[in-house]
């Protein structure tokens, strides 16, 4: 082969390997989060790999400036340390050889929020909004013959029957009520699936076996259980609790919830995890008695309310700072949570994998219990103790929220930044430093 083509390949294989190059650390580059918070007064590293820089730009020099360390202009990559200077936004923009725009990030620089953890044992009881479908069926009518009017009008296990006709449901007997009075009549119904509502018309068929009128459905209005509260704010008495959504048994969809409540409880007894079966904390509450606050959403993150002034936790402890995500390491921590009556305990963990997360999500860490008393008592993480916040360096950092059914002594936790994203906690906290200065 000629040597001026060997030169011409050379040349070639160089630059695409470049190109290649260049095009990874741009798919890189736009994984990475669209924000990132920094406490006032603390300083945040961050990491760049040729051929991008990072510069403030002009009017965000006020609340972040910036130098690059340890690095020479000539490095791969180059390290620059963010020094917080005044709560504010600031943005930070990603060049393309220190000279095309590419990617702009949002920098907050945020006051250290302080919470009151939980670590309380308590009842919760959900209402939903309409009634939950769990099933849809057969029915034998009154001539014998085989009808399904639900899946007829496209209702499905999982959606939410709102109203009948203009009128709002209230429970599953109310539903019943409602089809017996218009019988075999066409009906309007109004479904929410996923958070849309749509409509549909249906008409109900006497049943052979009851001669009552129904749709074909089987539903659900209302749930109980036992959790583990996670925070309050002292200030707002906005509580989060149980680190994951409460989904129903059935449908294994997110409760769309009317309203609810938490509950005082008192633990009366453990089943001991196993491997193959997790474990139960089995719990005492009364409706009508000790009514802790009042739950306004049932998300993926956890449920959030207020708390009722009245009924603050007796077991109050001080409040203490969060602790951000940057901050989480792997090594030793410990956890609140009740494993008898109504006595909150701190028992050891180990966090062993704290992932790196932009989004929220449920998994944000992998923990172990290592407390004996703890082992001995339940085997590790049992159900119940969801919500369990765990404390990390003097910090709220997360909560307890699945155990490994394989291994109970193992577990996930969630990130207490991905709990307050859920509420207005940062808001009013800032709120509240703002009318002081």
């Amino acid at each position: 082969m000629p040597k001026y083509l060997n030169n011409k390949w050379r040349i070639y294989i160089v630059i695409t390997l470049l190109l290649f190059f260049c095009v990874s650390q741009l798919l890189n580059l736009y994984s990475f989060p669209q924000k990132i918070n920094i406490v006032k007064g603390e300083d945040k590293d961050l990491d760049v790999t040729f051929p991008f820089t990072i510069k403030v730009l002009q009017d965000s020099s006020k609340v972040v400036n910036y130098n690059s360390i340890g690095k020479s202009n000539f490095a791969l990559k180059k390290s620059y340390k963010f020094n917080s200077v005044e709560l504010g936004n600031a943005k930070l923009q990603f060049n393309l050889f220190g000279l095309i725009p590419v990617k702009d990030i949002e920098v907050n620089v945020l006051d250290r929020i302080h919470l009151v953890p939980g670590g309380n044992s308590i009842g919760v009881r959900l209402n939903t909004r309409g009634v939950l479908v769990v099933s849809v069926t057969d029915i034998t009518g009154v001539d014998g013959k085989k009808y399904n009017p639900a899946r007829a009008g496209g209702i499905k296990a999982g959606d939410s029957i709102i109203d009948i006709n203009g009128e709002k449901v209230r429970d599953a007997e109310h539903v019943v009520e409602l089809l017996n009075s218009i019988e075999d009549k066409k009906i309007d119904i109004v479904i929410e699936r996923n958070s849309m509502r749509f409509s549909t018309t249906v008409k109900p068929v006497k049943s052979l076996q009851d001669n009552c009128y129904r749709l074909g459905i089987w539903v659900r209005d209302k749930t109980a259980g036992i959790g583990t509260l996670t925070f309050y704010d002292d200030n707002s008495k906005v509580f989060g609790a149980l680190g994951h959504g409460i989904t129903d048994m059935d449908t294994g969809k997110l409760l769309n919830i009317e309203n609810g409540k938490i509950m005082s409880a008192k633990v009366s007894a453990v089943e001991q995890g196993r491997k193959g079966n997790p474990g139960e904390i089995k719990g005492i509450f009364y409706e009508t008695e000790n009514v802790l606050g009042d739950i306004k959403y049932n998300t993926p993150y956890g449920i959030y309310g207020e708390l009722r002034n009245s009924n603050i936790p007796k077991t109050k402890l001080k409040s203490i700072p969060i602790g951000l995500k940057e901050e989480v390491k792997e090594g030793k921590a410990y956890i609140l949570t009740t494993i008898n009556d109504n006595k909150i305990e701190k028992f050891e963990i180990e966090i062993l994998k704290a992932q790196s997360q932009y989004y929220p999500e449920q998994k944000s860490m992998v923990i172990k219990i290592t407390d004996k008393k703890l082992l001995e008592k339940t085997g590790g993480i049992v159900q119940g103790m969801s919500g369990s916040p765990i404390i990390q360096n003097g910090k709220l950092i997360g909560a307890v929220t699945h155990v490994f059914v394989n291994d109970p002594t193992k577990g996930y936790g969630i990130y207490i930044e991905w709990m307050l994203d859920q509420t207005n906690v940062r808001n009013r906290q800032q709120s509240k430093y703002a009318d002081t200065k």
